[in-house]
């Protein structure tokens, strides 16, 4: 059986194409855009800080050498996507072998966070007897730079159903066996959270503090105001 654990390594999703950046991302990717001086992979990989050792790995599609040079000589695993963009799930699929077995981390990279790093908020929250897979979220008004009406609803136990609530944040622990089980060569984890939910096993924890979607180049003023203030701890 699959360890079901403490995850010991987590998937950064880098390989976006960034098309809501505009010309910032026409020579780079996504995650070297730069906030507060600093380019976004180097904000994800600073979370992962508290947890090391943990196994790193980062995918690569757009603009690919640019990352690719960033990151040599870091302690960092590179899963290539460049001949085909495999989305977050198949991303992860791919990537699987390179994580190793049990539950991952996964972050997105184009994010800045305040309060409770995300990372360790989750560990302590992560319960494999009941969960196969854990999120974590924000209300909508500590989202900044979000528009949307929010992704999921959280009942008492923290189990999730869809609806127009808490916001996720591109953060969880989540159990990738079943991605084994799907089809599609290029797709969302959105197919495998739907199975979990199916069984129950789909659960959120709400993050006690701020986070940033920099997604569009009018978030990054935002999210370097966030920097200025309070730090994650």
């Amino acid at each position: 059986m699959t360890p079901q654990g403490t995850p010991s390594a987590i998937m950064i999703f880098a390989a976006g194409l960034g098309r809501r950046m505009g010309p910032l991302t026409a020579q780079r990717p996504k995650p070297m855009v730069e906030v507060g001086g600093r380019p976004l992979i180097d904000h994800a990989l600073d979370l992962t800080a508290p947890l090391m050792p943990l196994r790193r790995v980062v995918n690569l599609h757009h603009r690919g050498e640019v990352l690719r040079d960033h990151l040599a000589g870091r302690d960092v695993i590179l899963s290539d996507e460049t001949d085909k963009l495999l989305e977050t799930g198949g991303g992860l699929r791919k990537a699987r072998p390179l994580l190793g077995p049990g539950p991952v981390y996964t972050l997105n990279s184009d994010a800045i966070w305040s309060g409770p790093n995300p990372l360790t908020a989750l560990k302590r929250a992560w319960d494999p007897s009941r969960m196969e897979a854990l999120l974590l979220l924000l209300p909508r008004e500590n989202a900044m730079g979000h528009t949307g009406p929010g992704d999921f609803l959280v009942d008492a136990e923290g189990r999730l159903s869809r609806g127009p609530g808490h916001v996720y944040s591109g953060a969880q622990i989540i159990l990738p066996d079943g991605l084994d089980a799907i089809p599609e060569e290029a797709f969302s984890l959105n197919l495998l959270w739907n199975e979990i939910a199916a069984r129950g096993r789909l659960y959120g924890v709400v993050h006690d503090g701020h986070w940033c979607d920099v997604g569009r180049p009018d978030c990054i003023p935002i999210a370097e105001s966030m920097l200025q203030g309070d730090d994650v701890f």
